[in-house]
């Protein structure tokens, strides 16, 4: 077909749009995420890999910032540059994609730090960590190695990785973590299930210290006080209560509204646990992913 009559065709209200050099969508509505991301590869060439933000959806991964741009990854030699919505990176490190829904994608791991490199919030970057081991799409030694195979080193990165890599599930149990390391207590445990002496279930506490029998909840407001969920907490304080653990229960955004006083309440519980004979009770560690 005629340049000229390509061009003709994407012109302000024609049949056709144009989204990025060369490739054209045979339809003048806008452009669907799936229209951008086949654009981009084609942009990018045979061999580009999709990574970042849109690589995480498609493995499923809800916890995620919103960009602009779709990020893929080209070999270190091609003269591809970024344009229009796409964000083109050279690597010498082009992972071996997966195809999901049709299209080469970056590893989980590999997906994630180009998405965390690329986030300026600490909280959206603990959240994606969080959920893809959550998930059981990655170990933590995965994002580490990720991490550490870069020529430079992000620091924010690894803090950001440091309360995950301990057990923390979500953003709360992250500045849970942090809290606890200001406290000088004793080594928590992270989202460990915890049984009676008798071998019943007690509760899988957000933070847990076993040397006195101590368990720390992060219960927000919303999901602990309503219907199914507020007669749930009641039940597994009832339990709490039967096994002899002292339990403290916090607000999430306590953590760090008001910091200081919460750090105050976490050893007060525990000096107040450490004082009584530490209960029968035994922890089982959730298996971490494959």
């Amino acid at each position: 077909m005629p340049r000229r009559t390509i061009w003709r065709r994407c012109e302000a209200g024609g049949l056709w749009r144009m989204l990025l050099p060369g490739v054209v969508l045979l339809g003048n509505g806008e452009p669907t995420e799936e229209h951008r991301i086949e654009a981009s590869l084609l942009h990018a060439r045979e061999g580009s890999v999709l990574t970042g933000v849109p690589a995480l959806r498609r493995y499923g991964l809800r916890n995620l910032p919103d960009p602009d741009d779709v990020h893929v990854l080209v070999p270190a030699g091609r003269a591809i540059a970024s344009t229009g919505f796409v964000r083109v990176e050279r690597t010498r490190r082009l992972p071996t994609p997966r195809i999901r829904a049709g299209v080469p994608t970056a590893p989980v791991p590999r997906a994630v730090i180009d998405a965390a490199r690329r986030t300026p919030d600490v909280d959206a970057i603990v959240a994606m960590m969080a959920e893809a081991v959550q998930e059981r799409h990655c170990l933590p030694r995965a994002l580490a190695l990720e991490i550490d195979e870069r020529s430079r080193i992000d620091g924010r990165l690894l803090r950001a990785l440091a309360p995950i890599w301990a057990g923390a599930h979500s953003v709360a149990e992250a500045d849970a973590w942090n809290l606890w390391a200001r406290s000088g207590l004793p080594e928590f445990q992270w989202n460990v299930k915890v049984f009676d002496a008798s071998g019943r279930f007690v509760a899988k506490p957000d933070g847990w210290c076993d040397e006195v029998g101590f368990a720390w909840e992060i219960d927000s407001l919303g999901y602990h006080s309503e219907g199914d969920h507020f007669r749930a907490t009641l039940a597994r304080n009832a339990r709490y209560a039967a096994a002899g653990i002292v339990v403290l229960q916090t607000l999430p955004s306590r953590l760090r509204s008001e910091p200081d006083v919460v750090l105050a309440e976490l050893r007060a519980a525990f000096e107040s646990a450490q004082r009584r004979p530490r209960p029968e009770i035994h922890t089982v560690p959730l298996k971490s992913a494959t």
